[in-house]
């Protein structure tokens, strides 16, 4: 390298920064050690320790600051910025105390610096130890330095301190503005965002890409459609309609208030679509069920050629999971190994979520065991795999592994929940009542309605009705449509009709407009064949305009999802489901089966009411899968209400005639049918 003058090697330097370049850097380096005298100019010193720094690459930096004699505020405000920039917040508290210690004075940009390390860390003592700092040093009122406060504060969870803070600056910029916007949102007070941000405009302020994000955010936690489509309107006369972080902004905000008809017309207004604006679209889509949508969206996004992000990955595998389309979930699992973000923590969380909801819980057991690490996300979603499966003993040992010591890791209020509905599932009522009654004084968790819930769900599958209706009675919390609900599944399993009468007033009284009680109760009545009162239950339904939810059950074939109703006959391989019914039905008759005509919704003749059960939408899926699906695959059948009796006893006896492995979910749990037996142990 020819010689450079100290100027020439300073913007080699500066090149080796914009470039990220290491290599130059140190090339530039060594060509100063060979060329000049030591020490460095102070300038140089200072070039280099930034580089450094902000290079990530702090030992070198630290080494050069020590080379230095004449060290200055300068010197240790880049070694300081580049430690937090790197997220090395710790480092750069400790380097601004080493800077006082050599009695040099911070300036106005030190003070942003330590005032952010103190709030990342969140380090209120600190963070006041700065501030009288800046005080004394007269630099508090700099609007930088007083935004940085201001900031700290508020991510040290000390507002009275941040509102201070704001009132006394003598002067405020945008960042300032938005700041205390952005935080309030963070600290759960959108309204306060709201305010403020009328405030701003009163005061002449005109906002940027930020402020409208975060008053987007307070729209989206308040739910206010309205006020986000004033907000809309006033982004497209300002000039904004263009701005991709704006309109993605408005797309997340839109999916929140489910709109997302709204949040796709504002996609198609994007002229260079970035991979938030897909992430933000395919959430939006997941929020609102509308999860095929969301699968559909991934593949356009992977074929426009956008790389998959954590976050998209996270978003469609919370697709799959809602779908139960398993095939579908592997393939993004490959998608995230070769993306490599599998390890990535909220990949490994919906990757578990996924296999757990999916029925696998062998790859639901892999994936957990492979993540590098785990949060509490990540095991409630294993906890819960394995309660939706009704393994109760290996929720209830993954649950005191998370609390054990080698872990540590607090339960929370989901926690709970998962664990009791898994002692439900599984028939386990003693131990189910022990951790209830221990929730608060073993973990600080005060029962709440789910967990009242899972309590009488226990009590009722277990046959206990009378006494799930005694604890209803007793609750300290006036009883939710969940409480009722799961007394009512009770007293339909169990054919407790008089108590089943008054848990459907209960519930007809909640919520009126919900089919689904009126058909149980219908249901109970006609299975006790008290005829007439179920009549009237349905003539009761018509009269207040309450119409029954249609009954679905899907099935995902070669990366389509096939649906199905009851006594369907559209689809296009008709002919060869009707063709495997008839099959199923003599080779069921002829080893022995009886079909449960209790759940026939009509008051028919016998041999109609066996037709009219053989008919349901879980059997004529079932039907397809067993032509579609080649031997030895187990069939995944995926049903929006709960499976019936008379469904679950036939799909039973069926897997033992054909020999394979049926797995179906409804909206309660997973069945895993196998060689005439299912995993729920009827408790279904």
């Amino acid at each position: 390298m020819p010689f450079l003058t100290p100027k020439s090697l300073a913007s080699l330097v500066q090149s080796a920064l914009s470039t990220q370049s290491t290599r130059l850097g140190r090339a530039a380096h060594a060509q100063m050690i060979r060329t000049l005298d030591a020490p460095l100019p102070s300038f140089l010193s200072n070039h280099l320790v930034n580089m450094y720094s902000k290079l990530d690459l702090p030992d070198s930096a630290q080494l050069v600051l020590q080379l230095n004699p004449s060290r200055s505020v300068v010197t240790w405000t880049a070694l300081i910025a580049g430690s937090v920039q790197n997220g090395h917040f710790a480092s750069a508290i400790l380097h601004f105390a080493n800077m006082l210690r050599e009695s040099v004075q911070p300036n106005d940009f030190t003070f942003p610096c330590a005032f952010k390390a103190s709030g990342s860390l969140r380090l209120p003592a600190t963070g006041k130890q700065v501030h009288a700092l800046a005080v004394k040093a007269g630099q508090i009122c700099d609007v930088f330095v007083g935004c940085s406060a201001f900031d700290m504060y508020c991510k040290t969870g000390l507002r009275d301190e941040a509102r201070k803070v704001f009132d006394e600056m003598p002067e405020r910029n945008l960042a300032t503005w938005n700041a205390y916007m952005s935080n309030a949102v963070l600290d759960g007070r959108p309204l306060n965002a709201v305010c403020k941000f009328i405030e701003f405009l009163r005061a002449g302020g005109e906002p940027n890409s930020i402020t409208f994000c975060a008053f987007l955010n307070a729209c989206s936690d308040t739910s206010n459609l309205e006020l986000g489509r004033q907000l809309h309107g006033f982004v497209m006369r300002c000039g904004f309609g263009k701005d991709v972080s704006v309109l993605n902004g408005l797309i997340d905000f839109y999916g929140k208030c489910r709109e997302v008809g709204s949040s796709m017309m504002v996609f198609d207004t994007i002229d260079k679509r970035n991979d938030v604006s897909w992430c933000s679209l395919v959430a939006a889509c997941v929020q609102n069920d509308e999860e095929e949508m969301a699968c559909e969206l991934f593949l356009r996004a992977r074929k426009e050629g956008v790389e998959p992000t954590d976050f998209m990955v996270s978003s469609v595998l919370s697709a799959c999971s809602g779908l139960a389309w398993l095939e579908q979930g592997r393939s993004v699992h490959a998608i995230a190994v070769k993306a490599c973000v599998e390890g990535n923590l909220f990949v490994g969380s919906a990757l578990v979520d996924m296999y757990g909801k999916c029925g696998s819980i062998e790859d639901a057991k892999r994936a957990f065991n492979g993540m590098p690490s785990r949060n509490l996300i990540s095991w409630n979603a294993m906890v819960g795999g394995y309660a939706h499966q009704g393994h109760a003993n290996m929720a209830l040992a993954l649950f005191e592994e998370m609390t054990v010591r080698s872990h540590e890791v607090k339960p929370n209020y989901v926690t709970l929940v998962c664990v009791l509905s898994a002692c439900s599932r599984a028939g386990a009522v003693e131990t189910g009542m022990q951790i209830f009654e221990s929730m608060k004084a073993k973990y600080g968790i005060e029962p709440g309605a789910e967990h009242y819930a899972c309590v009488v769900d226990l009590l009722g599958r277990a046959g206990m009705v009378e006494r799930a209706y005694e604890f209803i009675t007793k609750m300290p919390i006036r009883p939710t449509i969940s409480i009722w609900g799961a007394l009512l599944g009770a007293c339909k399993m169990y054919r407790k009709t008089e108590l089943g009468r008054v848990a459907a007033d209960k519930l007809f009284e909640l919520d009126p407009k919900d089919s689904g009680n009126h058909v149980i109760l219908s249901n109970m009545f006609a299975a006790a064949g008290r005829w007439e009162e179920a009549t009237l239950v349905r003539k009761e339904m018509k009269d207040v305009g309450i119409k029954k939810g249609a009954g679905y059950s899907w099935i995902a074939v070669k990366n389509a999802v096939h649906v199905f109703q009851a006594k369907d006959t559209s689809h296009e391989r008709n002919s060869e489901i009707q063709a495997m019914l008839t099959k199923l039905r003599r080779e069921m008759e002829k080893a022995g089966y009886i079909a449960d005509t209790n759940f026939a919704l009509f008051d028919l003749e016998e041999e109609e009411k066996v037709s009219e059960v053989w008919y349901h939408s879980e059997k004529i899926a079932l039907a397809f899968g067993l032509i579609a699906i080649p031997p030895g695959v187990p069939i995944r059948i995926t049903k929006n209400l709960r499976i019936c009796g008379d469904c679950h006893g036939a799909i039973k006896f069926i897997s033992g005639i054909v020999g394979r492995e049926i797995i179906v979910r409804d909206n309660n749990r997973f069945h895993r049918f196998r060689d005439g037996h299912c995993s729920c142990r009827d408790y279904w």
